[in-house]
């Protein structure tokens, strides 16, 4: 069974912010299943974008969870800032959490980490 965008959003800013790490929504998508994509502030002048991992490395059958792939590594924030204009013209309905972490901790799952 998926779970919601509006869930794992929630448990994203709420894991994030156990680490004692600030997260904050950005943007606010189609709550049942609107992608998500997590912008890491690292604070030292570059940012880290993540967003849904193609299909072709997820089982969500099997894995229950979303799973996330770096889009966008060690680029400026006003890289990032861009590259998600262009995801917003094509998917309106996506959501956006911003996390400033000098560790560049993202707090989500990714595919190259699972199997």
């Amino acid at each position: 069974m998926r779970l919601t965008s509006d869930f794992v959003v929630s448990a994203l800013i709420r894991q994030a912010g156990v680490a004692l790490v600030p997260a904050m929504l950005r943007r606010r998508g189609a709550a049942e299943a609107g992608a998500i994509f997590v912008k890491v502030d690292r604070l030292d002048g570059t940012a880290d974008l993540y967003g849904p991992a193609p299909q072709s490395l997820v089982d969500e059958e099997a894995t229950g969870e979303r799973l996330f792939s770096p889009l966008l590594e060690g680029a400026t924030p006003l890289d990032v800032e861009e590259r998600m204009i262009k995801e917003i013209r094509f998917d309106p309905d996506l959501w956006l959490v911003e996390i400033e972490d000098r560790e560049g901790r993202p707090f989500v799952p990714l595919a190259r980490d699972a199997g």
